[in-house]
């Protein structure tokens, strides 16, 4: 993902869970795991910047959930649980200036950051 159109304002960062940051389904299966290059890339987040992680997973994987990513130094500030496992669609205005204010990204599953 090529960063240099972004500004340099504080930004709202909003991840799916499951086959973006971590291996599809691997919490049910084999175990949690990290998909490349998500630590590289949460190391560049900025500590102003906010976290968001959407996840369809039910709330009772909350702890396992949560207790991997600490330790694994992948921060966030919210995850929201139990949402439907369709698209998710983002609405935002553009500043006068003319700054975007939405990026979208559609990688392929468990191909990592």
């Amino acid at each position: 993902m090529d960063r240099s159109n972004y500004s340099d304002l504080s930004k709202t960062w909003i991840f799916d869970l499951d086959g973006t940051l971590v291996k599809h389904n691997g919490y049910k299966n084999e175990g949690e795991q990290l998909l490349p290059g998500v630590k590289e890339f949460f190391s560049k987040i900025s500590k102003d910047d906010k976290v968001v992680i959407l996840t369809a997973r039910d709330k009772e994987y909350q702890e396992i959930t949560e207790k991997f990513l600490t330790e694994n130094n992948i921060r966030f500030d919210h995850i929201i649980y139990g949402l439907p496992i369709g698209e998710r669609i983002l609405f935002n205005d553009k500043k006068p200036s003319g700054l975007k204010t939405a990026y979208a990204y559609n990688l392929e599953r468990d191909g990592g950051l």
